[in-house]
Order: C-alpha cells, then structure tokens, then sequence
C-alpha cells in the first residue's frame, strides 16, 4: 500500500484543534517506510526485485525486523508520540500521532504477502491482497478519497491547495502501479522512494498550514 497509508493521517488530522497538523501526521504514516529505506541504503534492512512476490509489487521484502515487525513498527510509533509530545507539548496529539505510525503495519497486513513479522522471527503475516488488484486498487482509492474528503469537510480554509495535495498523490499512486518496474533494487531505487516521501509531505505541510478547524461556539482555530 502506498497512498492507503496517508488516510489514517488525514482523519487523525481532522480529529480536532488539539490534532497535529497534517505534515505532522504524513510523516508519522510513512515513517517506518522512511525508516526502512533509509536502513535499506546503510545495508541493514533488505529488499531485492522478484517479479514473482505478488500480482502488483514485485518486492521481496524478505528482511525488515526492525520497521516492519509488529514489535518494531509499536518501537516507532512510541518514539514518535513521545517526541510529539513533548516537541508540541500536547499529549493528545502524541497519541494521535503514535496510533497513525502503528496504522501502518495493519495496512501493510491487508495488502503485503506474507513478510511481516511480530518481532522478527520466522512465522510471517499479509493477507496478500496485492494478488488481487480488482480488491486492492479500489479499496486504496476508497480508503484514500473517503479519507480525504473527510478532512476537507472538518476543517476550513481554501480548497485548492487539499486539490493540489490529492492530486499529487493520485499521479504518484499511478505511476506506482502502471509505470514500468524496477529491475533490480539498490539506492536510486531507495532515493526515489524517499524522494516520492517527501514531495507528498512537503504539500502536506503547505495544506495543514493553510487548514483550521472550528472550536464550540464557532471559533476559528488552526490545528496544533
């Protein structure tokens, strides 16, 4: 899954004033991903291209304990809700935060073959829906779209730059699924990924800034 995992990150933005802004919470969607690519690079986590591990993604994601494990994705999700608290000061927003790191995993079990892990032993996890794109195309795009048009209709503000970001992740997620594929894995391949990270939490930031949510009584007030 790729867009898929942004829809935790845009109802939890919505939660609320006391929610972290949307930049805040793409990176906590995709910060085990951040993490795996960029231990990916150093050699430590590991991937290789088999055009036989599934339908749509031809990854064999066939080392990753440390973000990819139940056990290691929750490490992730505690650190980041921690530094979310005390970086905003805001207990509300930390959990928030944690829970969207640890959505990952679960979206990663309903589309992932059986790769990921409770703590990196050998029994391993995935529904595999990736062997069945007339289920997981559409259920990405519904849990993307409906995601999205639920934080558009809880907060405030102009409407075009939540077009820009959705569109941005449309033509990402197109490329992903009907641009040509790799050949074989190794660090242009990583950079991109990080690279694809960054530009969608880049417009992330620029529409949470530009967001604000309505407090009783009618209040304007922008999120944490």
């Amino acid at each position: 899954m790729f867009i898929g995992h942004f829809a935790p990150a845009f109802v939890a933005a919505a939660a609320g004033p006391r929610a972290p802004k949307l930049g805040t919470m793409f990176v906590a969607a995709q910060l085990v991903d951040w993490g795996f690519f960029v231990l990916a690079i150093l050699g430590i986590e590991k991937m290789r291209v088999d055009p036989d591990a599934t339908v749509m993604v031809p990854f064999d994601l066939h080392y990753m304990p440390y973000t990819h494990s139940l056990a290691g994705t929750g490490a992730w999700a505690l650190g980041f809700a921690l530094l979310v608290m005390v970086w905003q000061r805001n207990a509300f927003g930390g959990l928030l935060a944690g829970l969207v790191v640890l959505s990952h995993w679960i979206l990663d079990w309903l589309t992932h073959r059986p790769d990921l892990t409770i703590a990196g032993g050998p029994e391993a996890y995935g529904l595999g829906l990736w062997n069945f794109p007339y289920i997981a195309m559409p259920l990405e795009l519904l849990i993307t779209l409906g995601a999205f048009v639920f934080y558009v209709r809880k907060s405030r503000g102009p409407i075009g730059p939540p077009l820009i970001l959705i569109g941005v992740l449309l033509a990402f997620q197109t490329i992903n699924w009907f641009g040509p594929e790799p050949t074989q894995a190794g660090l242009m391949l990583y950079i991109q990924a990080l690279f694809a990270f960054g530009v969608a939490t880049a417009f992330a930031v620029w529409v949470g800034e530009n967001r604000y949510f309505l407090r009783r009584g009618g209040l304007a007030a922008s999120s944490v």
